[in-house]
């Protein structure tokens, strides 16, 4: 009897684990494109508003209007209203007038970002 009831005990739980097993399901109905980007280390610091990390960069040869994805450093530190990154990129050459591939002007970023202060400065370089 005892030997019945452990067989049939094994037997539910090797049928409950089998049952058990997950399935991966792929559906490949969507269409869409999917792009990466790669922002330069430079334009990166200017996001994260280092300052010093910019200044090193720029002494250590980076063009500050190399674009990347896209923007130029300035169009970057006038989305993310880094007014004193703007004054040192304009110090070192940055040209304000610049525009990405859908006509955006450092300006424009800074304004579609309300970052008041880049769009004062902006302004007041313009």
């Amino acid at each position: 009897m005892k030997k019945t009831v452990l067989a049939t005990l094994l037997v539910m739980c090797i049928t409950s684990v089998s049952l058990a097993t997950e399935t991966n399901v792929t559906t490949t109905s969507h269409n869409y494109d999917l792009t990466a980007y790669k922002t330069s280390p430079f334009c990166m610091a200017i996001v994260k508003g280092d300052l010093e990390t910019v200044r090193k960069l720029i002494e250590f040869g980076s063009d500050v209007n190399q674009k990347s994805d896209g923007m130029t450093p300035l169009m970057y530190a006038a989305r993310y209203n880094r007014a004193d990154i703007i004054k040192l990129l304009v110090k070192n050459g940055a040209n304000i007038k610049a525009k990405d591939s859908k006509g955006y002007t450092a300006m424009k970023f800074a304004k579609q970002s309300n970052a008041k202060d880049a769009i004062a400065l902006l302004e007041k370089l313009s």
